[in-house]
């Protein structure tokens, strides 16, 4: 089994679940969001209901520590270079907090 097709298959699974959790839970923006995923799968044959995910399936191997770093500074710096944030460790969806000394809202393993 190649990289692509586990990536393809998470995505087609956590769709399911994320839709099914936001239809079943009291979440005050349930229908904004299921009208925003139903747009987005709206002129996509594949789509039934809801897309979740954007298009692209670009699965890389991690085959290095400095790749592995530079992958993990993009996914830090984004909220910074879309302007949400001043600094990485601000944004709390992120591990840029754990990697800075603080404690973020999940347990992360670091990468050393």
């Amino acid at each position: 089994m190649h990289l692509s097709d586990i990536l393809r298959d998470f995505k087609k699974f956590t769709n399911k679940a994320i839709i099914q959790t936001i239809s079943e839970i009291p979440e005050s923006r349930k229908l904004w969001l299921l009208d925003r995923f139903e747009f987005a799968g709206r002129y996509n044959k594949k789509i039934e209901f809801y897309k979740f995910w954007q298009d692209g399936n670009e699965a890389k191997e991690i085959y290095s520590y400095d790749f592995l770093k530079q992958k993990l500074d993009y996914i830090h710096l984004y909220p910074v270079r879309a302007g949400w944030v001043d600094e990485p460790q601000y944004y709390r969806y992120r591990s840029a907090i754990d990697y800075s000394g603080g404690k973020g809202l999940i347990d992360i393993i670091f990468v050393e």
